[in-house]
């Protein structure tokens, strides 16, 4: 995939978030003439013969033969010289140039969107390659075309490979960019703890712009570590990161959101929330997480603001938010009943008293727990002994 090194993203990744975003029902229509003209050029730029083929199938583009018919027949061109390159390389050349021209032609299938192919070539070419770097270069390209179709299975399994080869060797400018790839995966799947920590761990050390530009790569990391750390760890690695510091403000509404969190400013908090959650429902990795992700961070703010006070009222909370009494009695009901707050509502008195549990007591019962499932299994064990 291009874009393998330097400041630019993947035009296959920018292309992949295009076709996304057509497929979005929030998407206007309008917006997605624009979108469509341009998916349509990129292919056709790039003679994407089997990529067109399946948006054609899933009713993103029209079938146009006057399109498709040139497309094939310059892939059947494109793939009969690079097969003549690689002839003449193990005819007549050495190693290193057999590998290269397994390379292009791998390549090539990444360019033309042409998967399964793809993937067979990778394999000729990892079995061509001798040294670590250039096989942990093969792992980020597989990477990418995980990426491009949002194959999970594939990205898993390409991260374990590229961490057995680090434990064969490897640079550190190669494993900071395996960190952001395992982030990015991480985020996608859901584990946004394990996210925050690897994009916090590769702030300072940035090179993936293959993945998405560092405006991006900042949004992910304040998203994610919102709903993932403590209070003060949020102060130290987050609000007043140089990093992001110099960053966040391009960004719109993500700045208010983050400070207004910390510095408890409620109501400003929930303006700023509002305002981001047209980015993440646009967001080609989060928008599948959109109603976690907005229940998470729910849980965090009221959290901080119950832990104030033994009791408040209700009407005092609902100012704070800037909502009505009726939002919060809801809302907050509903995270009460699934366990994720710790308190309960008095609908006589229109109050809300907190039973945060205590952190000693909660280890010693868990430790007797523990303890008795202990004995039992002893007991079990000595039965059997003794017979």
């Amino acid at each position: 995939m291009d874009a393998q090194e330097g400041t630019q993203q993947s035009q296959q990744l920018i292309l992949a978030h295009k076709v996304f975003l057509l497929k979005h029902r929030d998407v206007p229509d309008i917006e997605k003439v624009r979108l469509k003209d341009e998916v349509l050029n990129t292919v056709k730029s790039n003679d994407m013969t089997p990529y067109y083929e399946n948006l054609v199938a899933d009713k993103v583009l029209d079938l146009e033969h006057s399109v498709l018919d040139p497309m094939r027949a310059k892939n059947e061109e494109e793939i009969k010289k690079l097969d003549e390159k690689i002839a003449d390389a193990e005819e007549n050349l050495g190693e290193s140039e057999v590998r290269e021209a397994h390379l292009a032609k791998f390549l090539y299938f990444i360019q033309i969107g042409e998967k399964e192919k793809a993937l067979e070539q990778l394999k000729v070419t990892e079995n061509k390659t001798v040294a670590v770097g250039q096989k942990m270069d093969l792992v980020f390209y597989s990477l990418q075309i995980g990426f491009f179709y949002m194959d999970f299975d594939l990205i898993s399994k390409s991260i374990d490979k590229a961490k057995n080869l680090f434990a064969k060797g490897g640079d550190w400018e190669r494993k900071n960019r395996l960190k952001v790839y395992e982030g990015l995966y991480c985020m996608s799947t859901r584990n946004f703890k394990k996210a925050a920590n690897l994009f916090l761990d590769s702030i300072s050390t940035f090179t993936t712009y293959e993945l998405f530009p560092y405006d991006t790569f900042i949004f992910y990391t304040v998203l994610t570590s919102i709903i993932s750390l403590d209070r003060v760890s949020l102060k130290q690695k987050v609000v007043d990161a140089p990093e992001i510091l110099t960053v966040i403000g391009k960004i719109p509404h993500l700045s208010e959101f983050l400070n207004s969190l910390y510095n408890c400013q409620y109501k400003s908090f929930f303006l700023a929330f509002a305002g981001l959650t047209e980015q993440i429902k646009l967001d080609r990795y989060l928008h599948l997480h959109f109603r976690f992700y907005m229940r998470e961070v729910r849980t965090v703010v009221y959290s901080q603001f119950l832990e104030s006070y033994k009791s408040v009222t209700i009407e005092a909370m609902a100012k704070a938010f800037g909502v009505t009494v009726e939002f919060i009695d809801q809302d907050l009901s509903r995270f009460i009943a699934a366990g994720k707050l710790h308190c309960k509502i008095d609908k006589v008195a229109g109050v809300l008293e907190t039973n945060r549990p205590d952190a000693k007591n909660a280890l010693y019962q868990a430790t007797i727990k523990q303890g008795d499932f202990l004995l039992n299994r002893i007991q079990k064990l000595s039965r059997v002994i003794d017979l």
